[in-house]
Parts: C-alpha cells; sequence; structure tokens
C-alpha cells in the first residue's frame, strides 16, 4: 500500500513537471540545446583544416589522388580541396585552413619513375595550429610513401607491373596489424579530461543535472504554497510518503537529464564515456546529489522565483569553485583544497580517471564513496527540511 502511494505521489510530480512548460525547457531542453550547440562548436577543435591542392593531371594521376584521400582520412586532419593555389594561400591568409599542402605536378610520373618527390606545406609563421598540423601530415605522407616503396621493392624482386604490386601493397596493408604508438606522460597519469569535446560533456553532466534540481526545487515550493501538501495529508497518506515521492520523482528527474547528456554525447557527438560500470555508478550517485540538492532547494526556499533565481546561481557557483570550467590541477593548491569542499570536485576528478586514465569502478571507488556521502548529507537535510514544512503546515498529521 506504501509502496503504491509513493508511486502515486511520484507520477503526479512527474505529471506536475511535464505539464510546467518552464520547468521542462530549464531542466530538460536547455541542457541538450546548450550541450548540442556547443559540441557543434568544439567539435573539429581536435583536427586541423588543411587545403590540399591537386596538380591538373587529371585522371592521369591516381597515386595523387589516393595521397589527397589518405590526407583527408587521416586521424587529426580535416581537408579540402582546392583547385589553384591561389585560392588556398587566400584561405590561409584568412585563417580559414591551418596549412596547405601542395602536391606537385608530375607527382605520378615521378613516383612511378623511382625519382624523390618534395611535397611544400604552406603555414602561416605566427600560427601555431599550423606547425601543429605538419606533424600529421608527415605522418599521412609516410604512409602513402610506405605503399609506393613497397610496391617498388616488389616489382624489383618479383616482376610484375608497379601498378599491380600498389594494390597489392595496398591490399596487404589493409590486412596487416598496425604498430601503434601510445604516448605516456613522464609524471604519470593524465590528471585533466580529454581536450574538447570529451571535456566539457562530462563536466556539463555534472553542472547541469546540480542546477537544474536545485531550479527544480521550484516545483515543490509551489505545491507547499497551494496547499497541496495539506489536502493529501488530510487523506490516509503519511508526511513520509510524501517525502519519499517527491525523492523518487527527482531522482527520475535527474536520471533522464543524465541519460540524455550521456546519449547525446555518445551518439551524436561519438564521446566515450570510459568503464560502462564506473561509469554508470557515477551517474547514479550523481543522479542522487541532485535529487537531494532539489529536494532541499524546495525545503528552504519561500517562493518559486527564489527557487529559480538563486538556485542555478549557486549551482554554478559551487560548479566553477569544484572545476566545471577549469581543470583543478591547474589552480593553485589552496584553491584545488576548497574546490574539494564541493562534491562537483570529486565528480570530476572521477570522470578524469575514467575517460584520461582508463579507470574502473576500484579506481574510482574513494571517490564514489565521498560522492555517497554527499549524497547521504544532502537527503537528510533535505528529508529533515521537508518534513518540517509539510508537518509544520498541517499539525498532527503522522510521519
Amino acid at each position: 500500500m506504501k509502496r503504491t502511494a509513493v508511486l502515486a505521489v511520484s507520477r503526479t510530480t512527474l505529471l506536475r513537471t511535464a505539464h510546467d512548460r518552464t520547468a521542462l525547457f530549464f531542466m530538460l531542453l536547455l541542457p541538450v540545446g546548450i550541450i548540442v550547440v556547443i559540441g557543434a562548436v568544439v567539435g573539429g577543435f581536435d583536427q586541423f583544416r588543411i587545403a590540399v591542392v591537386r596538380p591538373g593531371d587529371g585522371a592521369e594521376a591516381p597515386i595523387a589522388r589516393s595521397l589527397a584521400t589518405e590526407l583527408d582520412r587521416s586521424d587529426g586532419l580535416k581537408a579540402r580541396t582546392y583547385g589553384d593555389e591561389s585560392a588556398a594561400r587566400t584561405a590561409l591568409r584568412r585563417s580559414e585552413t591551418d596549412a596547405v599542402v601542395l602536391l606537385p605536378p608530375g607527382l605520378d610520373t615521378a613516383v612511378r619513375a623511382g625519382r624523390p618527390v618534395s611535397v611544400p606545406v604552406l603555414v602561416q609563421e605566427s600560427a601555431a595550429g599550423g606547425h601543429a598540423a605538419v606533424s600529421s601530415i608527415s605522418a599521412a605522407v609516410a604512409r602513402h610513401a610506405a605503399q609506393v616503396q613497397a610496391a617498388h621493392f616488389a616489382v624489383a624482386e618479383a616482376g610484375g607491373t608497379f601498378d599491380q604490386r600498389l594494390a597489392q601493397a595496398r591490399t596487404t596493408e589493409a590486412h596487416v596489424a598496425p604498430i601503434e604508438v601510445r604516448s605516456v606522460s613522464a609524471s604519470g597519469p593524465s590528471d585533466i579530461l580529454p581536450l574538447g569535446y570529451g571535456y566539457s560533456t562530462p563536466t556539463m553532466l555534472v553542472l547541469f543535472v546540480f542546477i537544474n534540481s536545485l531550479a527544480g526545487g521550484a516545483v515543490i515550493v509551489q505545491t507547499r504554497r497551494s496547499g497541496v501538501y495539506e489536502r493529501a495529508l488530510a487523506a490516509p497518506v503519511t508526511a513520509g510518503t510524501l517525502m519519499l515521492g517527491e525523492t523518487a520523482a527527482y531522482l527520475a528527474l535527474a536520471l533522464v537529464q543524465s541519460a540524455l547528456i550521456v546519449g547525446i554525447g555518445a551518439l551524436v557527438f561519438g564521446v566515450s564515456w570510459g568503464n560502462p560500470l564506473a561509469a554508470g555508478l557515477l551517474i547514479a550517485v550523481w543522479a542522487l546529489i541532485g535529487t537531494g540538492a532539489g529536494v532541499l532547494s524546495g525545503a528552504v526556499f519561500r517562493t518559486p522565483e527564489q527557487a529559480s533565481a538563486i538556485g542555478p546561481a549557486v549551482g554554478i557557483g559551487l560548479g566553477m569553485l569544484g572545476g566545471w570550467m577549469w581543470p583543478l590541477a591547474l589552480v593553485p593548491g589552496w584553491l584545488r583544497t576548497a574546490g574539494h569542499a564541493v562534491p562537483h570536485a570529486w565528480a570530476v576528478d572521477s570522470w578524469t580517471v575514467l575517460l584520461s586514465q582508463n579507470g574502473g569502478v576500484t579506481d574510482i571507488l574513494r571517490n564514489l564513496i565521498i560522492l555517497s556521502a554527499f549524497a547521504a548529507a544532502l537527503l537528510t537535510l533535505a528529508s529533515f527540511g521537508l518534513r518540517r514544512q509539510l508537518t509544520g503546515a498541517a499539525p498532527g498529521t503522522r510521519s
């Protein structure tokens, strides 16, 4: 019977929230919109834009075409083909591209004859991105050159035509496991989340679940002011049942927000969330923290306007202190210590372990315990606060 009553209260709260267009916008639609915008803006920051100027050899230059394709398919490069060098240089001056790759005329003829070929790369002297792009361009050209050298070697040793041996070299390369180069920081694992959208997505999850839960406390405040709780307590419903129902509803909303952020990040922008079990536990614990903050907001604030205005401001301030906008590994020690006074820092630290250090449950177990303690404290304060509001509004009601 009690379980049915709790579910009924949760269902009522969720339906009430769903019919509140303002609350629904700020709790669900706004975070999704911001995530999509940020993802579209920063999605290309992990790639260098290059302009590839192809020689005017037409269909008689398959090797030049394949090199242009190799550049475009390389990780870290986003290539655009230009018809002439002048247009590519103009794009470079306007910072529309980071580097210009000039495939020389007669490239195919020189390669088939075994003569050395130089591929000029143009960059702006003051642009760091262009100089960094040269490394990725060099790697792509070297991979293509290795296929050409293998083809010449095969022709010299076993005969056949160059085109046949080049096709054989490419087929062989596609079926042979490459030698991987893995970089390891000399000072140990990275203490910073992956750059670009890989940094912003987990921190946005930490931020939005918390501040939207705080703002969502306005629904509880409105319910208190409208007398709904008093009427419910006049029926055979206890204050404890109302609290459990509200808590379950806010937990469901926090989990839905988390699922949206995780789903959009993974499916639309290819964000990796690390070890599934560890990520799931971290998301669940953070949803509990958001739930406690939201119910506490509904118990503390006197008007819905206070909850909607003050709650998000407090949430953003705590998020900044806890490393939402910048890695705590880069700030002074005293500020890092202060940041860990709020749960956000422990959550960001956990995501850093999962995404930058390939950690699992055991690696973030201590952080999960600390976050669980924060969740327990917030839920306990929220319970006492809401119970006081309920029993104070309706003296003599059962608990």
